[in-house]
């Protein structure tokens, strides 16, 4: 927001102002493919944020409960996961704050060993557009540099914590040099994203509230935070997601954290889900940076 916004209700704006608001970052043409790899009808993109112990962390917080709830979800949570995920032969996308890696380099390694792709997802978890655009940029740097160094393999794509963006987050994702972002939420299938008005050649693997598990499950001690959706509406709301992407030939993308889908009461859920899509014809499932890479070179039209 300019100097000039500040302090100043929306409804003084003046038309420039509001109008380079919006236009920032918009959605560019569609890339929406006619037929998935090896002619499937439907791509389907599970992900995980490996939020860990940074969700208390990124605030200054020194919970010692709610950081054993992060260790929870790596300690329990992701090797659960991984063990689901091989039995169905599944490969997805897991999101990870450069602390995260840091705290638990094996397991970084043992997603990678599975096949599993590594994206980036903030250094602390930080909130993007709280912080200066050259400590942002730094950040950045710092965390692809550090993925790289523990997993060995330089991540393509991001998403960024709590999906927020600053104006200069898409930016120096085009610097870093990454293939996608899967952060924003104007499609449901796969966009170009334009920066001001230009293509930046940045595909968007859009995400949405509605299909991300802590909509439902997450829960704050102390906060008024406490959603609570029974498992087996969350798994039918995920599931008709999946069907209207398949009736249409879409993508079904879908967001979870290893210490909120992880439980034994709720990994059920993702099995399920997995299962119903397996038992349609022509489904591929495939990582963020597979789908990102397809629709960009198979868009249709």
């Amino acid at each position: 927001m300019t100097s000039s916004m500040t302090n100043v209700p929306a409804w003084a704006w003046s038309n420039e102002e509001w109008h380079g608001l919006v236009h920032q970052v918009r959605a560019g043409r569609p890339l929406r493919p006619t037929s998935w790899a090896a002619g499937a009808r439907c791509a389907v993109a599970l992900s995980f944020d490996s939020d860990h112990e940074t969700n208390e962390l990124r605030d200054g917080g020194k919970s010692i409960c709610r950081m054993s709830w992060g260790e929870y979800g790596s300690r329990v949570c992701v090797p659960r996961i991984l063990r689901l995920l091989a039995k169905y032969d599944v490969r997805t996308s897991f999101f990870v704050p450069a602390v995260t890696a840091m705290l638990h380099p094996d397991e970084q390694r043992a997603i990678v060993a599975a096949g599993h792709e590594i994206g980036m997802h903030g250094w602390i978890h930080e909130v993007s557009s709280t912080v200066p655009a050259a400590k942002e940029r730094e950040l950045v740097l710092r965390a692809a540099d550090e993925l790289e160094r523990i997993t060995g393999v330089r991540a393509v794509g991001a998403r960024m914590p709590s999906m927020d963006v600053s104006p200069a987050t898409l930016g120096i994702a085009r610097e870093v040099g990454l293939l996608y972002d899967s952060s924003l939420m104007a499609d449901e299938d796969c966009y170009e994203l334009l920066l001001e008005g230009e293509q930046s050649g940045l595909v968007e693997v859009p995400v949405d509230w509605v299909r991300d598990d802590g909509s439902y499950f997450w829960f704050e001690r102390f906060g008024g935070l406490r959603p609570y959706t029974p498992p087996a509406d969350v798994l039918d709301i995920f599931r008709r997601e999946f069907d209207a992407a398949y009736d249409e030939g879409g993508l079904f993308q879908l967001v979870m954290h290893p210490h909120v889908i992880g439980y034994r009461s709720r990994i059920w859920i993702l099995e399920e889900l997995i299962r119903h899509a397996r038992s349609r014809p022509g489904v591929w499932f495939a990582t963020h940076a597979e789908v990102a890479a397809w629709a960009r070179d198979h868009a249709a039209g």
